[in-house]
């Protein structure tokens, strides 16, 4: 990340890093999204407002995995830094499965909309966004609204089995904003502001659309309730550990998951 990347996050709330993550790291994620203990283990799905489902594996500690390795590379905690102008923590992981033809919606929501509820005191928290299929408006592409996470946190509620921000709202803030459509290719990474609203349509396409999200906490944003979570800075892994840790499990060697 330079200056550029950084006065730009400040204005738009996201940055795109083109090719964050190699073709064969990639198809390593890809691999333990199919076959892996950690996202078997964690599902659970999401409906919209139509009653599409989604299904979404998550998790809050970093384990010994290729999850953890991509968490913690140093092309990706680096940057989240840079844009933070602060030390991270590790918040959570997930992998978002918008499978061909049933895929739902995700509706309109600030990520701080309910991490607030979990007692973050400012929004100092950021999303990276990375692809790990072809992300196309056809099969519900990740939109944002450029700027808007200078209004500060909405109001959230439910909407399907999601919490959303307030559709009225959306209706009147839309057209302020620039509606940005986020098609990326394998390995894109986007950094996104947690107050940065967004949404995805349903996945109507013959093609998934999977992805990894790593989210992060600024070291001194405190929690309520919780005064010694995340207060341990995000460790650094060696720049080939993803590829590192899928050598590990082909040859049997496992994996230690929370």
């Amino acid at each position: 990340m330079d200056e550029g990347d950084r006065l730009a996050f400040e204005r738009d709330g996201f940055v795109l890093q083109k090719a964050l993550f190699t073709a064969p790291e990639v198809s390593a994620m890809l691999d333990a999204v199919e076959s892996g203990e950690r996202v078997a283990n964690t599902q659970n799905a999401a409906r919209d407002k139509e009653g599409r489902s989604s299904r979404l594996a998550i998790w809050g500690a970093l384990g010994n995995d290729i999850w953890a390795a991509a968490s913690t590379l140093p092309r990706v905690v680096n940057g989240v830094r840079a844009l933070m102008g602060e030390d991270i923590a590790f918040f959570h992981g997930k992998v978002m499965l918008k499978e061909a033809g049933s895929g739902g919606a995700w509706e309109w929501h600030q990520d701080y909309g309910y991490w607030y509820g979990d007692g973050f005191v400012f929004p100092r928290l950021m999303s990276v966004f990375c692809a790990l299929d072809p992300c196309t408006r056809e099969n519900g592409c990740l939109q944002v609204l450029r700027g808007s996470h200078r209004l500060g946190r909405l109001d959230h509620g439910a909407v399907g089995s999601q919490v959303g921000a307030s559709e009225s709202r959306i209706e009147q803030l839309e057209p302020l904003f620039e509606r940005v459509h986020c098609e990326m290719q394998p390995g894109d990474a986007l950094f996104f502001h947690c107050n940065l609203l967004h949404a995805s349509a349903p996945n109507t396409s013959d093609r998934h659309r999977r992805a990894f999200i790593i989210c992060y906490n600024a070291l001194h944003n405190p929690v309520l309730g919780s005064p010694d979570r995340y207060r341990e800075p995000c460790p650094t892994c060696p720049d080939d550990a993803i590829l590192a840790a899928a050598a590990g499990e082909a040859r049997g060697e496992g994996s230690k998951t929370p």
